[in-house]
């Protein structure tokens, strides 16, 4: 089997001298890796000031999550189908442009509507960077012969999770500096960063053999990726206006996902091969875990936050600075555990103190005292160092090495559905502000999805097989799953 380094013809691949991950991989992976959970988060703080400059309500202010989410869940499991058959190099390069284009167009919205349509190219434009750096430790676990590089799926899964929880801190103090606006130029000098890092490290793929009567698009699958999209957009439009009123949403996303589910069982090179996720339960039930995970984890970023500024009455800095010891927490966590294959536990462990944050919550009110709001963070820092390492490790043994691309994009799909939940809650909860009666209704809800997440995770008996069974052996590069 030809390996991404081989075919990029980089020095010394196939040389017993180069047997270890190659680490000049490691910048660009990193930085496409946290494009999008830094945009995810940095706005957390901003929601409450771009509301005050445009006039606009906490309901409607919530676009601006949705609208990375919408054009995120539909764009990464795509991205990393084209990142599976073209290799990362060109899909990081573009999105990474997009991402600066975004900045640009952020920096100088006139209204609320404009910062939206730049919140949906961000969200396009950061899909490529988390497939594709799977894409590449998996390429690279080939050309090594070790499977399982748990080093660098820590160090990404670190770094995704400590600048999805810095970022309320970093978009505080960007504000503090330099108004809201600062939130979405941060993105130019990173897209810049990005392309200068991808041009400099990242292999060079050929494109794949085709006759010559074969279009350029016969292995996308276009029908399949089309009514994915539908399916999706309908989905999500309805979680935001959930309501009687708009019954056609869930009708027409019902109707997609048929049309899709026939095209994907005909196609000669599905988009998603639902025949082979079908039986792959154990990958399903990751994909389960990851939508109600962050549920929770998006409740905590967005509504806590909100009501950090609105209920408990602090500025945008100081609420950013109040979820620092979050993010302490969760890199300490991250750290400590990150090299442990064994991902039951962890599981189990993040489950029990996503219940206690949420139930945490139930206990503040507008005169809380600091020391409380300090407590808080700590006790939900403990799930956001594990769970989202955890989820990723157990895709990477899941998933059919084919498609480790949209396997992976597929993951944060799901995790963007739960922000999209996360979203449409906070919006409902907060429909005029973001106070402590809404916030306690909030955590009613988080308890919930943290209950079920506990569930599927105590009645899942194959997460006792990873980490345990002959180290890395039962799930090769290479090794497909029934």
């Amino acid at each position: 089997m030809t390996t991404e380094a081989e075919r990029s013809g980089r020095p010394g691949a196939g040389d017993e001298a180069e047997e270890a991950f190659d680490r000049r991989l490691l910048a660009p992976m990193i930085l496409g890796a946290v494009l999008n959970p830094i945009n995810s988060s940095i706005v957390a703080v901003a929601l409450v000031p771009i509301g005050a400059a445009f006039g606009a309500p906490p309901s409607q202010t919530a676009w601006l999550v949705s609208a990375l989410y919408l054009a995120t869940s539909i764009g990464q499991p795509m991205v990393g189908r084209l990142i599976d058959l073209y290799g990362p190099r060109r899909l990081f390069l573009a999105g990474t442009a997009l991402v600066g284009v975004a900045g640009l167009i952020g920096l100088l919205a006139p209204n609320l509507a404009v910062l939206v349509v730049a919140r949906v190219i961000l969200g396009f434009g950061t899909c490529a960077g988390y497939p594709a750096a799977m894409y590449l430790i998996r390429s690279e676990a080939e050309r090594t012969g070790r499977g399982s590089p748990a080093g660098v799926l820590t160090v990404i899964a670190v770094s995704t999770q400590t600048v999805a929880v810095v970022g309320p801190t970093l978009g505080g103090l960007l504000i503090g500096v330099g108004g809201w606006r600062t939130t979405f130029a941060v993105n130019i000098p990173l897209a810049a960063a990005g392309l200068v890092v991808g041009m400099l490290r990242l292999p060079r793929t050929p494109l794949p053999e085709r006759t010559t009567r074969e279009r350029p698009t016969a292995r996308l699958d276009l029908p399949g990726m089309a009514l994915f999209a539908v399916t999706l957009v309908a989905l999500l439009l309805f979680l935001m206006k959930p309501g009687a009123g708009h019954w056609y949403l869930p009708a027409l996303a019902v109707v997609a996902a048929a049309g899709f589910a026939l095209r994907e069982s005909r196609a000669a090179e599905p988009f998603i091969d639902l025949g082979v996720l079908g039986g792959n339960v154990p990958l399903l039930l990751t994909y389960a875990r990851a939508l109600l995970a962050y549920v929770v984890s998006y409740s905590f970023t967005y509504g806590y936050t909100q009501w950090l500024e609105d209920g408990r009455g602090l500025s945008a800095s100081q609420a950013g600075l109040a979820q620092l010891p979050l993010f302490l927490t969760g890199i300490l966590v991250s750290t400590l555990t990150g090299r442990h294959k064994e991902i039951r536990g962890k599981l189990l462990v993040g489950a029990t103190g996503q219940i206690a944050a949420c139930a945490m919550l139930l206990l503040l009110h507008r005169g809380s005292a600091v020391w409380l709001l300090v407590a808080v963070a700590i006790v939900c820092g403990v799930p956001q160092g594990l769970n989202s390492l955890a989820l990723q490790n157990s895709v990477y043994h899941q998933a059919d090495p084919a498609r480790i691309g949209s396997s992976a994009g597929l993951l944060r799909t799901f995790a963007y559905l739960g922000a999209m939940v996360s979203s449409a809650a906070c919006g409902a909860f907060f429909s005029h502000r973001a106070d402590t009666g809404g916030l306690h209704h909030l955590a009613w809800f988080m308890l919930a999805a943290g209950a079920a997440f506990l569930a599927v995770t105590v009645t899942d008996r194959s997460l006792r097989r990873i980490g345990k069974d002959n180290d890395d052996t039962s799930l090769r590069p290479g090794t497909t799953r029934a």
